[in-house]
């Protein structure tokens, strides 16, 4: 049998196993385990012991427990609400200026958390209410809340460009500095459309604060918007590598909540260790299954299989960006973030790098892609903590966030027709 015909089964066995409700990480080691015992002579249980230990042995994956404890911390302290609150005053000469302020207080929670949801679900909650208050049309409000939830994944640290540089062997620096130009394009494209929906709306406008109120209430974000900044510039300088970089993000953090705020008690500690830790068993062992199902991946030769299909566009590196943003996107309606890169990424590489595209800028794509999964129903994530934020119903949820994936999409597709967007940022930093 054709190994492309096999992978069309073992995908449709995993694709049911995923509608059964069984958790990803098993779904993809029964499938692995089945194809090596079906359609191979190899040591079944050898490769998947081996494999799974060097998956989860990387040091550049040390990285993902440390920031994900950061994120906790973020969450559970004042350092979240203090970096909304400190930014919202400077913005209040803008019409619809609490949800510009969403879109920049996601984007800078975002930098430091590196998770959407958790992302949207802490601004949802400090912002809605007062959105509610001032008349903001609720569907169109929780619409720009879910769109600009999506930033985590582009603003270092980003968890999820730590797991994709593993998948692929990219350098975890360059994809950070590689995201900084499209999250702020994108970022501006959320702003921008809610300016064209929100024009005619009519909101009561918050009471204007004085100047000694814009400054202390900057003063109190400072500790939280100095930690991007440590990151970013000693990346830039090359002071320490990304997983050195959450260590220092992750001291930091504890040291202001601790010592500055002196908001964690040892319990409160004991519960983010916790929480951290089953986050991170479960990112682990996501990882470990789907290198697992790479290494099946290799032996099959299925990426030279897929390069020789799609040979014709090749000599066009811009279609077939354009074939697999559009593929991606409709893998991205029915499965999960994480998994989608986990499995696509060792199978689209080798078709990457024979056309000659760059594997930073093709991540960077990747995961804006991927991104808009997340607020795509029926499985976005992103789009359900919202709705759980919100309490509405998906659908009204969908409407509302329509405008705002269209934004998303258009960047993306300006960056797919002009890889400058993304290279020339990153050819400066570097």
């Amino acid at each position: 049998m054709d190994m492309l015909w096999i992978a069309a089964l073992l995908m449709s066995v995993l694709l049911f196993l995923l509608g059964t409700g069984l958790w990803v990480a098993l779904s993809l080691f029964t499938v692995a385990l089945v194809a090596m015992v079906v359609f191979t002579d190899a040591p079944a249980g050898t490769i998947m012991a081996s494999t799974t230990w060097s998956a989860s042995a990387s040091w550049t994956l040390t990285a993902l427990p440390l920031f994900i404890w950061m994120g906790e911390i973020l969450y559970r302290t004042r350092l979240s609400q203090d970096m909304f609150t400190g930014l919202s005053p400077w913005l209040q000469r803008v019409p619809g200026r609490l949800l510009h302020s969403n879109v920049i207080g996601c984007g800078i929670f975002a930098a430091v958390s590196g998770s959407s949801a958790a992302t949207a679900a802490t601004i949802g909650r400090i912002s809605l209410p007062e959105l509610r208050q001032r008349g903001y049309e609720e569907r169109m409000a929780i619409g720009s809340l879910a769109g600009a939830g999506t930033l985590g994944l582009l603003i270092p640290p980003s968890i999820i460009m730590i797991v994709y540089g593993v998948a692929a062997e990219v350098s975890i620096a360059k994809l950070f500095i590689a995201g900084i130009v499209p999250g702020i394009m994108i970022g501006l494209a959320l702003a921008l459309t809610w300016w064209w929906v929100g024009r005619k709306e009519t909101l009561a406008l918050p009471p204007r604060k004085t100047r000694a109120e814009v400054l202390a209430a900057a003063r109190d974000a400072v500790w939280a918007l100095m930690l991007p900044v440590f990151i970013l510039v000693g990346l830039r300088m090359g002071v320490f590598t990304p997983t050195e970089a959450a260590v220092v993000a992750a001291v930091y953090a504890l040291f202001v909540a601790t010592v500055v705020y002196r908001e964690l008690t040892l319990p409160s500690l004991v519960r983010i260790f916790i929480t951290a830790a089953r986050t991170t068993a479960v990112v682990m062992f996501l990882v470990a299954a789907a290198m697992v199902s790479a290494w099946l991946v290799t032996v099959a030769n299925l990426p030279a299989q897929m390069v020789d299909l799609l040979r014709p566009l090749l000599d066009s590196p811009t279609l077939l960006l354009l074939a697999i943003m559009l593929l991606v996107m409709l893998v991205g309606t029915a499965m999960d973030m994480t998994p989608t890169i986990l499995i696509m990424t060792p199978v689209l590489m080798p078709l990457v790098k024979a056309a000659g595209i760059d594997p930073v800028y093709f991540g960077v794509l990747f995961i804006i892609n991927n991104s808009i999964g997340l607020i795509t129903p029926p499985v976005g994530t992103v789009l359900n903590v919202v709705a759980g934020v919100g309490r509405m119903k998906i659908d009204e949820v969908t409407r509302g966030v329509l405008p705002f994936m269209a934004a998303q999409v258009a960047v993306m597709l300006i960056m797919v027709l002009f890889p400058q967007t993304v290279l020339a940022p990153l050819r400066w930093f570097y």
